[in-house]
């Protein structure tokens, strides 16, 4: 077991164990290893900001705070700069800067020798820049996060400009491009507008009337929704 599965694994067993925490002993003889080594992995979680306590003598044992909240333990260079690299591909994506800055805190509680790594190999990628402005997206997440109508200013392909009020469904990712769908109050149907399109947005203080994703459709082929998580191929 490598010493970052090792560490996870670790912080789940104190998780586990609750209130009445778990030897150092007991802690070693399920990770296969020394008691010196469990040592110096609890002292590396502590360092790490882990809610690690203590109490000694017979009967005592290490646990982690009730309630608290353990951040990441530990992250290769390569995996730091994955992150790194799919917020920083994807800043035409919805909530795109709050994955940015949820990444930053990731990498924040790396260790220095760590970070720098990610660092140097984070310059040897480079990424093209957002198509649309941050100012539109964050008027359409607001309006989809607070289910409210959005007002937008949208070009159609023909160059003709319509300003409509729309109760956002949701965002999606079809032909290389990121859409709004949602009910056009204008046109009283469901639409895809892709975002590039969208000159201005504002949101309303209008609640939306509630349209469910099935109204939509079935999604473009290939495409499936975010908590189902990414595809990843086995290895052969």
């Amino acid at each position: 077991m490598k010493r970052a599965e090792r560490l996870h694994a670790l912080s789940e067993m104190l998780r586990r164990s609750g209130r009445r925490g778990c030897s150092a002993e007991r802690l070693a003889a399920d990770l296969g290893v020394s008691v010196r080594t469990i040592k110096r992995d609890l002292a590396a979680l502590d360092a790490a900001g882990a809610p690690v306590w203590s109490r000694p003598g017979p009967g005592g044992g290490y646990g982690l705070v009730d309630g608290a909240n353990l951040p990441p333990v530990s992250l290769s260079p390569a995996q730091a700069v994955a992150l790194l690299a799919a917020v920083s591909a994807a800043r035409d994506a919805p909530f795109a800067d709050l994955a940015a800055t949820g990444v930053r805190r990731i990498l924040d509680v790396l260790d220095p020798v760590t970070q720098a790594r990610a660092e140097q190999l984070a310059g040897r990628i480079w990424v093209d820049s957002a198509r649309a402005s941050r100012r539109t997206w964050s008027a359409l997440e607001r309006a989809m996060a607070e289910r409210r109508v959005v007002r937008i200013r949208f070009v159609a392909r023909d160059g003709a400009t319509t300003t409509r009020d729309v109760d956002p469904v949701l965002f999606a990712q079809a032909a290389g491009g990121w859409y709004l769908i949602g009910w056009c109050r204008l046109r009283d149907a469901m639409r895809w507008f892709l975002v590039e399109r969208i000159e201005r947005a504002s949101v309303t203080a209008t609640p939306c009337d509630e349209h469910p994703v099935a109204d939509v459709g079935v999604p473009p082929a290939g495409a499936r929704p975010v908590h189902d998580g990414p595809h990843v191929p086995r290895s052969r």
